[in-house]
């Protein structure tokens, strides 16, 4: 993918799901929304599943991965209808912008923008503002990491996140981790196409930021549960292990799971890959779990 130009890169990257996603689950409710963001309005999908009960409806936010650079909300609808009917809860897909048009840091500045608004009409929209959480795959979950941080102490509280093999450090200290030498040639997420994604994201900006590289934060201490997916074979693996540890250094109770054989991007494939389904089964379960 690294070899096509950025359109047909995106255009390639949702055929993942189109293909190997599966089958489209229903759902009771399907709403288009749309957010106040830093820079104009951020798109969002509402999911809200058939045995999701009464409202207020716990929810769970979705942050779609594809290295910054790619990925929007309907890569990601098939991942939002298993999530949702697996946790039993509602689920938002957030829209935020992508590099390189929208380098560091618009993105997380509109996954926090998101939060806050859904939290500020959670009434109106048949939402606890109580029991809401965060999940995110690769990039996504990056950002979910980031939204923890970002708004502990706030007035938004996160009851869980739930990261599907987050990068969590894009500094050049990760250059050094073990899974980068060891998978960095595996496919589909190789240091070449990591590095076509990624760079145009940072920019100009301190790639060791928190808000780009969330394993970097001094304190991680007061953050929400944790479920945290790695492939063995992904060059991001040691991305998910070394946060696990981090989180669990300061106190932060982690749920950790490695999938043996599992390359970068897998959740994107429960239509063949019985591991991916599974895994989105076992966050519905810590979803359910936590937000009850």
């Amino acid at each position: 993918m690294e070899s096509l130009p950025l359109p047909q890169m995106r255009k390639a990257y949702g055929q993942i799901g189109a293909q190997f996603g599966g089958e489209t689950i229903p759902v009771s409710e399907v709403r288009e929304l749309q957010a106040d963001g830093p820079d104009g309005l951020i798109p969002l999908r509402l999911y809200v599943p058939s045995q999701s009960g009464v409202a207020p409806h716990a929810a769970t936010v979705y942050l779609h991965g594809g290295g910054w650079s790619m990925g929007d909300l309907d890569t990601h609808d098939k991942i939002c209808r298993r999530l949702a009917r697996a946790a039993g809860c509602a689920v938002i897909g957030v829209g935020y912008r992508l590099a390189p048009e929208h380098p560091a840091p618009a993105g997380p500045e509109d996954v926090l923008a998101a939060i806050r608004w859904l939290v500020a009409h959670a009434v109106e929209l048949r939402l606890a503002p109580e029991r809401i959480a965060v999940a995110g795959d690769s990039a996504g979950g990056s950002l979910s990491a980031v939204a923890c941080q970002q708004l502990r102490g706030s007035e938004v509280t996160l009851r869980a996140q739930v990261l599907f093999y987050p990068s969590t450090d894009l500094s050049p200290a990760s250059q050094d981790f073990p899974s980068r030498r060891e998978n960095g040639a595996v496919p589909p997420l190789t240091l070449e196409l990591m590095h076509a994604l990624a760079d145009p994201f940072v920019a100009s900006f301190d790639a060791a930021d928190p808000r780009l590289s969330p394993l970097r934060a001094s304190d991680l201490h007061g953050l929400p549960p944790a479920l945290i997916f790695a492939g063995e074979c992904d060059v991001l693996r040691d991305d998910s292990r070394f946060y696990r540890d981090a989180l669990r250094a300061a106190g932060v109770p982690v749920e950790y799971v490695e999938v043996p054989g599992m390359v970068h991007g897998f959740i994107e494939m429960a239509g063949v890959l019985p591991a991916a389904a599974q895994a989105i089964e076992h966050a519905g379960a810590f979803l359910c779990d936590h937000l009850a």
